[in-house]
């Protein structure tokens, strides 16, 4: 009986790993093909039968939400007809987002790995090869299978979840501070030890959402910040469903901001997360104004451990899910660990 390779799709978004710099060895744009990638890592065309797709020719702040969305949809199309994992390439700088993304919108449990690269394709030491043969054979050896998406990068393997982009420029940028990875790659063998105790939790977003993507502002506090830009956004004119507030520490805010945010709050759902990108936030020590008990107390609800990046993510598709504030305030309980 002859042996079959398994059916792999490998699907392009554009970014670094996809950008030839020009003749003076700079300017690198996003223009390689999916095609294009396999020709300059020919070895993972034996690991697998590989469905070649460029989605997008982006830098990775030009993807949006509704992208996203759509890739979702492809990919669960993909699955259902036979494919038996994903791998999709893109930009580092959004990559943690749109990991994150698929994990709450994908039904498929196919393994899906998202990759890239720190150094483009004209660059010594170009790590965006070696990530994308060790992205197939994550994909390929099924133990992710269930878990939901994972990113792979420099031989280790990250839940969607945790995982951050921790440098502007080092190959190594990619770490899950809270959780660390959860398994990596040597001589081409998968290893999966530690596996979450649960999926991450779908959301349903309704066909045609992609035109009615909810606005929830992102705001990081700083020294000395007043209530200006939280007053701008409670506005009648400010178009914002939600806010995410990137507080200090376990969650704690001056003093003086707190009938801004207690009127937000009022208004829309505001949650706070920690500007640290680690730790989970308090819920009990401190009682001072502008703490975490007067925060929640007021009506804000806690990110747990996720961080102001993927809290804003989750609270979006929540909004575009239609989920109510109850909904929303046992999701954001219930969805971290």
């Amino acid at each position: 009986m002859s042996h079959h390779p398994p059916r792999l799709a490998v699907i392009t978004l554009g970014g670094t790993i996809a950008s030839m710099p020009d003749s003076s060895g700079g300017s690198a744009v996003p223009t390689l093909t999916a095609e294009a990638l396999f020709d300059m890592v020919p070895q993972i065309r034996g690991l697998a039968t590989l469905t070649a797709t460029t989605f997008r020719q982006y830098p990775s702040g030009d993807l949006a939400i509704e992208d996203i969305l759509e890739l979702a949809q492809l990919i669960d199309t993909m699955a259902a007809e036979g494919i038996v994992g994903v791998v999709i390439t893109q930009g580092t700088d959004t990559l943690e987002e749109t990991s994150f993304l698929l994990d709450l919108l994908l039904t498929s449990d196919i393994p899906v790995v998202l990759t890239g690269a720190m150094r483009n394709p004209g660059l010594p030491g170009a790590d965006g090869p070696a990530n994308l043969v060790g992205a197939v054979q994550v994909a390929v050896d099924g133990k992710i299978a269930g878990l939901g998406p994972v990113v792979v990068f420099g031989d280790e393997i990250h839940l969607a979840r945790f995982v951050r982009k921790t440098h502007s420029s080092s190959v190594t940028a990619f770490c899950s501070p809270n959780a660390g990875p959860i398994g990596w790659i040597t001589e081409g063998r998968v290893q999966v030890p530690v596996i979450p105790r649960f999926r991450t939790e779908r959301i349903a977003v309704p066909a045609g959402s992609e035109s009615t993507i909810p606005q929830v502002a992102l705001v990081k506090l700083g020294l000395g910040m007043d209530s200006a830009m939280i007053d701008a956004l409670v506005g009648s004119a400010a178009g914002i469903d939600g806010v995410v507030l990137e507080s200090f520490g376990g969650g704690h805010v001056p003093g003086k901001l707190m009938p801004a945010l207690t009127e937000a709050a009022l208004k829309y759902p505001v949650v706070f997360a920690t500007r640290t990108g680690a730790g989970e936030l308090y819920e009990s020590t401190y009682g001072f104004p502008g703490s975490e008990k007067d925060l929640l107390a007021n009506g804000l609800l806690s990110a747990g451990v996720l961080d102001g990046l993927k809290a804003r993510l989750l609270l979006t598709l929540l909004l575009a899910a239609g989920a109510s504030r109850e909904d929303i305030r046992e999701r954001f309980l219930n969805s971290t660990l």
